[in-house]
């Protein structure tokens, strides 16, 4: 998702570093009776319950008008947001909470009142069965609802909280949450300013009246549920409590970047070590002593003979540079297999170090937008001397196919998601100028320098390859059925796949459940494992083809590498069938057209490094015979 940075030890170090901070971000420092802004943000599908399983796929604008959420004096204004925060799905606003510092403490406080018709109020309950939270910002925190590890009994802060009550005897009837008791905790590093360092929400229905005076008292009230036969009245109502907390500013995230049941990480990491070693050990010995033996042998031969006998891997040695079919379109996914590659790296980097923490919104996938735009160059050259190494002549298609068709099969995929999204009325479509804005960084930054990349890539030429290729193609033999095309993907994909899939899931639950990933640490690691795991499985079945006397390795090799996206695929749809309960037909097909989108993201990549390290291992076997 993104080559590997060469930082074991401070990775090693990073899952425990609490206290890890973005670096650069500047506290900011209240006054006794100055504002604190509430900024609200969209309304998404959370995990609750004993067996939680998410409900749906769509978020929904805070102020959208079937919600009749309390709006602000003077319409509520949009706050400005970063590309990859707009990308996954934010949308803020000012709220008209009104709230200031060491002020109202503990005062019932009146919102607004609403009115909600029947349809609104079928809507609202449908969202409360699927299990929506409510998302506020404050001073840049979330708000969370507290929460205790059932593993670990720790106590973490969980983004989010509920719309209204589902469960027990609300299963039939959903109870709607219009009261709020915010709990603001504060950090006072001089006598005279104070810094936000918490902030927890614990919503409540109350029932009853909702014309009389606001009424905070939650105990002994009957909960508020919407009837879906005739239009009502809700009073929303709000408390704010100032608590005075020790934690500092800079240490303020620890207790929302929760890691579950850390064991399991290391657990998946261990046994991703274990699997590399193996390989690297399998792969050494079929080096050293298989392959070194064959070249003293075959090196050793009595050239004064008049009869030489070739056999294993030299009889295909006048055919294994001949060039493939489809040389242009394994050149092109070469090359942006390549660009994905520097920017999974980089993106890595800069997670490490710091400046992608969550405290800046939408920054992890700004970075990879902007590096995959600037990385164009890598891809334009690497496809270049690819096409040339493989024989190609059409330098100026191949660097037009290289800089255009893989952005625009992503957008064209992207635009029809974002089709289903406008559709289904979520708030997470992404707008029209934004759109304009991902073509302009494509197609005006990295398709230039794909081209550019592409005429360095074709000036320093092709690879020499170390044996003339014969003028007629050899015979091949039926190969083993292990080694067929299909068979050898899936074959190898399972140990990359089995390196990563614990991870993984933790991967599919940020990006599907809304719950926030920090454990760079660990996923760098994992990344380096995959990596290693590919290339030395892609050179052990490249070998065994070559044995085979199957000449045709370079489709092959790109095959095995990028066989773990096809276990991606089945994992995603394990997923689905354990931790999803996805009703409506939006909400499918916008899963389905994720999961092809990571599978194919990771093909590419993955299959790069495959090629890359089958074509580095061919030219160092027969560089290292001689060749009559």
């Amino acid at each position: 998702m993104r080559s590997i940075p060469a930082f074991a030890a401070a990775v090693l170090l990073l899952p425990a570093a609490n206290a890890f901070y973005l670096p650069g971000a500047a506290p900011r420092d209240y006054v006794q009776g100055e504002k604190v802004d509430l900024f609200v943000n969209a309304l998404t599908p959370m995990l609750t319950g004993a067996n939680p399983k998410l409900k749906s796929l769509i978020n929904y604008d805070y102020y959208n008008p079937k919600f009749h959420f309390c709006e602000p004096s003077g319409g509520p204004k949009k706050q400005p947001e970063s590309l990859g925060s707009i990308l996954f799905g934010d949308r803020i606003f000012n709220s008209p909470y009104d709230i200031k510092m060491l002020q109202d403490n503990g005062t019932c406080r009146p919102l607004c009142k609403v009115d909600i018709i029947a349809d609104e109020a079928k809507f609202i309950n449908d969202r409360i069965r699927e299990d929506y939270a409510l998302n506020w910002l404050v001073d840049g925190l979330p708000a969370a609802e507290m929460k205790v590890d059932q593993r670990t009994k720790e106590e973490f802060y969980d983004l989010g909280f509920n719309l209204g009550n589902n469960e027990g005897i609300h299963q039939n009837l959903p109870a709607l949450n219009n009261h709020y008791d915010i709990v603001l905790k504060y950090h006072k590093p001089t006598p005279d300013t104070y810094r936000v360092v918490g902030v927890l929400v614990w919503p409540a229905s109350v029932g009853g009246s909702q014309d009389g005076p606001p009424a905070c008292d939650i105990t002994g009230n009957n909960p508020l549920v919407l009837k879906e036969e005739s239009a009502q009245s809700v009073q929303y109502t709000y408390r704010v409590t100032w608590h005075e907390s020790d934690t500092p500013w800079a240490t303020r995230w620890d207790n929302y970047l929760h890691i579950f049941d850390p064991k399991i990480h290391w657990f998946s990491l261990v046994n991703s070590l274990f699997i590399v070693v193996f390989l690297c050990a399998m792969v050494s010995m079929i080096l050293v002593r298989s392959v070194s033996k064959d070249i003293n042998r075959y090196n050793n031969v009595d050239l004064s003979e008049d009869v030489q006998e070739d056999w294993g891997w030299k009889l295909v040695h006048g055919e294994v540079f001949r060039t493939p079919r489809f040389p242009l379109l394994l050149s092109v996914l070469s090359g942006n297999g390549a660009q994905l590659c520097s920017m999974v790296g980089v993106t890595l980097v800069f997670a490490l170090l710091g400046f992608l923490s969550p405290s800046n919104r939408g920054s992890l996938a700004t970075v990879m937008m902007v590096c995959w735009s600037f990385f164009g160059g890598i891809g334009g050259y690497v496809s270049a001397r690819v096409y040339a190494s493989l024989g190609g002549q059409n330098r100026r298609k191949n660097a037009f196919i290289t800089a255009t068709v893989f952005p625009t099969l992503i957008f064209i995929i992207m635009f029809l998601l974002n089709l289903f999204l406008i559709t289904a009325g979520s708030s997470g479509a992404v707008p029209f100028g934004t759109m304009v804005a991902i073509v302009a960084l494509w197609f005006g930054i990295s398709s230039p320098l794909s081209a550019i990349g592409s005429y360095f890539g074709s000036k320093h030429g092709g690879i020499r390859h170390p044996v003339r290729v014969n003028q007629i193609p050899r015979q091949i033999p039926p190969s083993p059925f292990y080694l067929k095309p299909w068979v050898a993907a899936l074959l190898s994909g399972i140990l990359p796949f089995g390196a990563a899939f614990v991870e993984l899931y933790f991967v599919l639950s940020s990006l599907f459940a809304s719950r926030a990933y920090y454990a760079f640490g660990f996923l760098a690691l994992t990344a380096g494992v995959v990596a290693l795991t590919t290339a030395t499985v892609s050179i052990l079945f490249t070998y065994f083809v070559l044995c085979a006397e199957e000449y045709r390795w370079q489709w092959r090799s790109f095959f095995v590498g990028g066989g773990s996206a096809f276990w991606i695929i089945a994992y995603g749809l394990f997923y689905w069938g354990t931790r999803l309960s996805l009703d409506s037909t939006s909400s499918r097909i916008l899963y389905i057209g994720y999961l092809i989108l990571i599978a194919l993201l990771d093909f590419l990549v993955t299959g790069t490094i495959g090629f890359v390290a089958s074509y580095w291992a061919v030219t160092r076997l027969y560089t290292a015979i001689r060749i009559d």
